[in-house]
């Protein structure tokens, strides 16, 4: 072989060698996400993921906030020029290009919001360098309500697009009907609240304030806290704010209403806590554990058949309440030597089949315990006729959207 020729084969030598190594560089670097899977599912993803990234803006409802914050992923996954949603009466939001065709737009869905059809028109436009020549519109229904319309834009017919726009409507349909689920359970939540703060009777604030009034002239001190603690009570189970409170809180208001009770009965109610500190920032539906308390009054003293001034000095209605420490969760219970109740009683009230106020209380408490919690968390009743009554129920540590106010 010739000089030549070794020089060459040593060339041909060394870059076989390099693009070797470049090759075991490129194989020895960590594998990303995006280089994996074929151009289908990759696809699939990307829609995916935008869809994800446009949702939480319409669980809001149709707004011109949630429609300005969806607007670019919904055009995303249409792949068109131009998008916009509207409600019934004006365009919400213009994502793309040719804002101009903003103000006809709500000329050519006139019908759509009356009927609740679909609809595809040409645009009508006289700007020959502006892209957007034809457009479909889809109605956004809920509940067979037609809320507003999705209006697609593009240079020209297009059946895809329609069929398309068609599909992206009816998702964000569905965005928009859990937005309604989602108002209407609040309002449920608010309504089941205002029964229980009913159930907070003027017979119990007139007596607080009479036991107040009777330490006046005897022990004005006496007067002055049980009257703050009224105070403390009623603005607690009457605020306007939040959903879900702590576990420290309810029992702080449930020690106040103790207190005034105590100034009515003074020996004759004994009342023993049990309260592990970790609990105390548990979270809890709003006036979850104080209905129950306040039925143990009720039906241990208030109801008892012997008045209260007629009941021999020793007689002592107890109430226990525990809040202790159980792994992922807080155990609570409210247990006390009252009257009982007929089991059977009980079975009717936890079915709603029950009308009295401590059917009210009972039924409210549980129903919300397991709407927010999951089934297995609604209260455990132990109880009988001249048994006393046990509740138990568990809250867990954390639960994701329960946050105390």
């Amino acid at each position: 072989m010739t000089g030549a020729g070794v020089a060459v084969l040593v060339v041909l030598v060394a870059l076989l060698l390099g693009t070797g190594f470049l090759l075991g560089r490129r194989t020895a670097r960590p594998v990303r996400p995006s280089d994996v899977g074929t151009p289908v599912e990759h696809a699939t993803f990307e829609t995916l993921h935008t869809a994800s990234l446009a949702a939480p803006p319409l669980r809001a409802g149709l707004t011109e906030e949630s429609a300005r914050r969806s607007a670019r992923r919904l055009r995303s996954l249409l792949g068109t020029d131009a998008l916009c949603l509207t409600d019934r009466e004006r365009v919400l939001v213009w994502d793309g290009a040719g804002h101009h065709h903003g103000k006809d737009v709500m000329g050519h869905i006139e019908e759509l919001l009356e009927g609740g059809r679909g609809t595809a028109f040409d645009s009508g436009c006289a700007d020959l360098d502006c892209p957007l020549r034809w457009a479909v519109a889809v109605p956004l229904t809920v509940e067979n309500r037609v809320l507003g319309a999705l209006v697609a834009y593009a240079p020209r017919e297009s059946a895809v697009l329609a069929r398309a726009a068609g599909e992206v409507a009816r998702w964000v349909c569905v965005q928009l009907e859990l937005a309604e689920l989602d108002r209407s359970r609040t309002q449920l939540i608010e309504a089941e609240i205002k029964a229980l703060r009913a159930q907070i009777s003027p017979h119990f604030i007139f007596n607080s304030l009479a036991a107040i009034a009777s330490f006046v002239r005897t022990d004005p001190e006496q007067a002055r806290e049980l009257l703050l603690e009224f105070a403390d009570f009623t603005r607690y189970s009457f605020r306007r704010h939040g959903e879900f409170t702590t576990l420290a809180d309810e029992l702080h208001s449930i020690d106040q209403y103790l207190a005034l009770v105590r100034a009515r009965f003074g020996k004759r109610l004994s009342v023993t806590l049990q309260v592990a500190p970790e609990v105390l920032p548990v979270a809890l539906p709003f006036l979850c554990l104080q209905p129950l308390v306040e039925n143990a009054v009720k039906h241990g003293l208030e109801g008892a058949s012997t008045p209260p001034r007629e009941q021999p000095a020793d007689t002592s209605f107890r109430i226990t309440i525990s809040a202790l420490d159980a792994g992922s969760e807080a155990e609570v219970v409210i247990e006390d030597n009252g009257s009982g109740m007929d089991p059977d009683r009980l079975r009717r009230i936890l079915r709603g089949e029950a009308t009295t106020s401590t059917g009210i209380g009972l039924l409210n408490v549980d129903e919300r315990l397991r709407q927010v919690y999951g089934e297995g968390y609604g209260l455990v009743i132990e109880t009988g006729i001249g048994a006393g009554m046990k509740i138990t129920l568990r809250l867990p540590k954390y639960r994701a959207g329960v946050h105390g106010s």
